[in-house]
C-alpha cells in the first residue's frame, strides 16, 4: 500500500466515499471500527516499527522516510505517516526555509500560509500525511535552545503564525501543533516539572494553542515535561479538560518521541491517543490490559475513533498527490528567498555623511570586505529533529560574489580581516551562532526513564549503565540552551577590529533568538539580523545589503540590554516556576528599557500613522482603522501593530491585540488599514472561565511595543466608537 491518504479499492476508501456522499462521520467511522479485530485496534495506538528496527532507522538518518503508526493494510487504513519540521520537510532533499523565528519576524500570515502550502505539498510528494512542524511554545527565557523552531514570545503572534501554517498544509497533509504544553527548556526537557498558576497557564501559555485548535489542527503533540506534578503526555487536565472539554478539540493527541509518556494504560483514559514513534510501552502493556479490564474498551474505541476520523477528514479535503519534482522546486526556492528577505530585521542603520550606510550601491561600491567564520557557511540552524537537508545552500559570501564578483574580498582570521577592512569601501562582518551553540541536544536520561523503552533496557543494571553513558555524552553535548547571550569573544574581537579601520562596517547577525549586543553595537554603522535564513539565505542577504529588497522584519522577541533583565532559569533544574511576566511585558512592568523592543525593525524608508479609529467590541473582536503614509523616498513595507490595555487594573501592561502588514507603499502614498483585533489578551481566567471587566480600553497604533510616537485612543467598553486624529512617525527611532 503506497497511497498515504486514501488507498483506492479498500474498506477505508469506502468509508471516505460514504462520508463524502452525506453519511454521518461518527456512524461511518464506527462501521469501519466494527470490522477491526482487537489486535488491529491496539495497533492504531503506537508506532509500527519495533524498538530494534526503529532505533536502527532513526540513528542512521532520522525521519528520512515517513514514521508510520497504525497502518492496517487489510482494511486500507493508511495510518499516520509523520514528517518533522518546521524549517521544511525533514525527509529527502527538501526546501530549507528560514527558521520559524525568522518567518515570525515577517509578521506576515499570508506568507506563512504560502510556505505551509509548499511544505505540505513536499511532504505529500515524499509520502507523508502528517506534518509535525508547528511549534508554538512561548519563549519564556532568552537562550532557550529551540526558540528558533517557534514564533517568538507573544501569544497573539504565535497563534496567528501557527494558524496560518496549519491552514497552509491542510490541503495536503494533517497538521500537528506542538509541544503541549510549557516546553521551553531543552536540556531538562525529560525531567523538568513546570509549576504555573492556573490563571497564568490559561492567560499566557495556552492561548496560541487554542488559536491553532480553532484554526482546525488535526493533531496536538504533548510535551515531555510535567506540569504541576503531572507528566504532560498523560495529563487529563491538559489533554481532556482543557483541550477537549473547554476548547472542543476533536482531533487526536500524540506523544513526543520515545519518552513521551510514563504510564501506557492510564494515559489513554487521560486523552493520549498515540504513542510515538515505535512499538514501545503500549505494545507490551495494552493487550493484557484490555483482556483483564485495566484498559477500558470504551477508552480504546475513543482513541481509535479520533485517529481514524482525522485520517478520513484528510482524505475528504486532500488534493491529488503532486509530482516529486515539486520538492525544492524553483518556485519553492524563490519563496524561501523572499521569506528570508522579509524576515531579516534591520536593527541599526547609521547616517554617514548624509546617507545611511545601507543599502550599499552595487553601481558605485568598489571593494567589499566580507569576513567572519560564518561568511561562507550554510548555517541553516539546528541539526536535531528539525534538520532539513536541501539539495544546495547559498552562503552570504556566495550570494555577494554572485552579485559583485571579484570586488568581494574574503578574509577569515583577525589579521587578514583587519587588512581587508582597511582597504575596502565597506565591510560586512558575518557572526553569530550555530547548532553548536543552541538547538535540540542530547539530554541526561535517568535509568528509570530508559526502562520505559523495553527490551534489555528493562534490566535495572543495563538501564543504569546506559544512563551513565548517555549522561556523560550529554555533558559534552553540542547545542542545547544558551547560558550566555553574548557573541563568542572571537566574534566580538573581529567586529571591533574591522569597525576600527572601516566606518562603513555592517554586522550580519546569525542567531535563533535574542543576542545581547552591548559589547559592540555602537562601534558599527549597521546591524542586520538574518536569523537562520534558509537555503537561499545568502542570496537574500545580498539582495538586502545591495538594496534590491528592503529588510522587512520586526522582532518577534525583545532583545534585552542584559540577560538578567528577563527571566533567568537554571536550564538543568528539576523544577521551575513560570510566572506572568516575561519578555517585553516584564521589561515594561519593571520599567526596564530593551536594547531592541518587541516589534522593532527599521527599513529603507519611513512611515507615519494617523487617524486612529476604534470600532465596537463584539464577540471578543474589534477593529482598529489607521492611516499609514510612506514619508520616505522609496517604496517600502510596514507592519502596523495594535497594542492595548485596560485602565485601572493593577497588573496590566500593554499587550499585542492585532497587527497588519502593509506592503509596497509608494513614497507619499497613504493607505487606510483596518486591523482585526482580539480582546482575548485582555481577559482574565477565573474558575468559571474567561471574563473581561467592563472598563476603559486604551488602544495604541504603533510601529513597535512602546513606540513613543504611537497614536492612542480610549473607549469605555460597550459605548460607541472613538476616533483620534493625532499622528505618529517612525523616524524618531532610527537607532536605539
Amino acid at each position: 500500500m503506497t497511497d498515504p491518504v486514501c488507498p483506492p479499492g479498500t474498506a477505508f476508501a469506502v468509508t471516505v466515499d460514504a462520508v463524502r456522499a452525506g453519511q454521518e462521520m461518527a456512524t461511518t467511522v464506527a462501521g469501519l471500527i466494527g470490522r477491526m479485530t482487537d489486535d488491529e485496534l491496539l495497533w492504531l495506538l503506537d508506532g509500527d516499527l519495533t524498538l530494534r528496527t526503529g532505533f536502527r532507522a532513526m540513528t542512521s538518518a532520522y525521519n528520512s522516510v515517513p514514521v508510520g503508526a497504525g497502518q492496517v493494510d487489510r482494511l486500507g487504513i493508511p495510518g499516520i505517516r509523520f514528517t518533522d519540521g518546521p524549517r521544511g520537510v525533514v525527509m529527502g532533499n527538501s526546501t530549507a526555509f528560514p527558521a520559524a523565528i525568522a518567518r515570525a519576524a515577517t509578521w506576515d500570515t499570508d506568507l506563512e500560509r504560502a510556505i505551509g502550502d509548499a511544505i505540505g505539498a513536499e511532504a505529500r510528494a515524499l509520502g507523508a500525511n502528517l506534518f509535525a512542524g508547528i511549534c508554538v511554545n512561548l519563549v519564556y527565557a532568552p537562550g532557550w535552545g529551540r526558540s528558533q523552531e517557534s514564533y517568538g514570545e507573544d501569544p497573539v503572534l504565535l497563534g496567528a503564525m501557527g494558524a496560518a501554517m496549519t491552514e497552509g498544509v491542510h490541503p495536503w497533509v494533517m497538521s500537528c501543533v506542538k509541544h503541549f504544553a510549557l516546553n521551553s527548556m531543552e536540556e531538562a526537557r525529560f525531567s523538568i516539572d513546570v509549576q504555573v498558576a492556573e490563571d497564568v497557564l490559561h492567560e499566557v501559555y495556552l492561548p496560541q494553542f487554542r488559536t491553532i485548535v480553532e484554526a482546525g489542527a488535526d493533531c496536538v503533540m504533548s510535551s515531555y515535561n510535567s506540569v504541576n506534578g503531572t507528566w504532560a503526555g498523560e495529563s487529563r487536565h491538559l489533554l481532556t479538560e482543557v483541550l477537549r472539554d473547554t476548547w472542543g478539540f476533536s482531533g487526536f493527541v500524540m506523544t513526543d518521541f520515545l519518552f513521551g509518556l510514563r504510564r501506557p494504560i492510564e494515559s489513554i483514559a487521560a486523552g493520549q491517543d498515540l504513542e510515538m514513534p515505535l512499538r514501545q510501552q503500549r505494545a507490551r502493556a495494552l493487550p493484557a490490559a484490555l483482556v483483564d479490564g485495566r484498559l477500558a474498551r470504551a477508552d480504546l474505541l475513543t482513541a481509535a475513533t479520533r485517529l481514524l476520523t482525522a485520517q478520513v477528514r484528510l482524505a475528504l479535503r486532500a488534493r491529488p498527490t503532486p509530482a516529486r519534482d515539486i520538492v525544492a522546486s524553483s518556485a519553492h526556492r524563490d519563496l524561501a528567498r523572499d521569506a528570508a528577505r522579509r524576515g531579516a530585521v534591520l536593527l541599526r542603520n547609521e547616517d554617514l555623511g548624509g546617507t545611511t550606510v545601507l543599502p550599499f550601491s552595487a553601481d558605485t561600491l568598489g571593494r567589499l570586505a566580507v569576513v567572519g567564520r560564518l561568511a561562507d557557511a550554510p548555517n541553516l540552524g539546528d541539526t536535531g529533529s528539525s534538520k532539513v537537508r536541501p539539495p544546495s545552500t547559498a552562503s552570504v559570501l556566495a550570494g555577494l560574489r554572485e552579485r559583485l564578483g571579484d570586488r568581494v574580498v574574503h578574509a577569515r582570521d583577525l589579521a587578514a580581516a583587519t587588512t581587508a577592512g582597511r582597504t575596502a569601501d565597506a565591510a560586512v562582518v558575518v557572526v553569530g551562532l550555530t547548532s553548536a551553540d543552541e538547538g535540540e541536544a542530547m539530554t541526561e536520561v535517568d535509568a528509570e526513564l530508559l526502562q520505559t523503552l523495553g527490551g534489555i533496557t528493562r534490566i535495572p543494571g543495563v538501564a543504569k549503565a546506559l544512563s551513565k553513558a548517555l549522561s556523560a555524552g550529554a555533558r559534552n553535548q553540542r547545542g542545547g540552551d544558551r547560558h550566555d547571550l553574548h557573541l563568542h569573544a572571537e566574534d566580538v574581537a573581529l567586529i571591533r577590529a574591522v569597525a576600527a579601520v572601516n566606518p562603513r562596517t555592517v554586522v550580519v547577525l546569525i542567531a535563533g533568538g535574542a543576542v545581547v549586543v552591548d559589547q559592540w553595537e555602537r562601534e558599527v554603522a549597521g546591524i542586520l539580523l538574518a536569523w537562520y535564513p534558509g537555503m537561499e539565505g545568502g542570496r537574500a542577504i545580498a539582495d538586502l545589503l545591495l538594496g534590491d529588497a528592503e529588510p522587512g522584519g520586526r522582532l518577534p522577541v525583545a532583545f534585552p540590554r542584559h540577560r538578567e533583565d528577563l527571566p533567568v532559569v537554571d536550564w538543568n533544574a528539576r523544577t521551575v516556576a513560570y510566572g506572568r511576566w516575561w519578555g517585553q511585558r516584564k521589561l515594561d512592568r519593571d520599567g526596564t528599557t530593551a536594547a531592541y523592543p518587541f516589534g522593532f525593525g527599521l527599513g529603507y524608508t519611513t512611515f507615519t500613522l494617523a487617524e486612529l479609529w476604534i470600532g465596537p467590541v463584539e464577540n471578543e473582536r474589534f477593529t482598529v482603522t489607521v492611516s499609514v503614509t510612506n514619508s520616505g523616498r522609496r517604496t517600502g513595507r510596514h507592519v502596523v501593530q495594535i497594542y492595548a490595555h485596560l485602565l485601572g487594573q493593577e497588573r496590566t501592561v500593554r499587550v499585542l491585540v492585532g497587527f497588519q502588514v502593509v506592503p509596497d507603499v509608494a513614497p507619499d502614498e497613504t493607505r487606510t488599514v483596518t486591523v482585526d483585533c482580539s480582546t482575548r489578551p485582555l481577559q482574565r481566567w477565573t474558575r468559571d472561565g474567561f471574563t473581561t471587566d467592563l472598563t476603559i480600553l486604551r488602544v495604541e497604533a504603533a510601529s513597535w511595543s512602546g513606540d513613543p510616537s504611537a497614536i492612542t485612543a480610549e473607549r469605555i467598553l460597550g459605548l460607541p466608537p472613538v476616533k483620534t486624529t493625532s499622528k505618529s512617525s517612525t523616524t524618531d527611532r532610527s537607532t536605539t
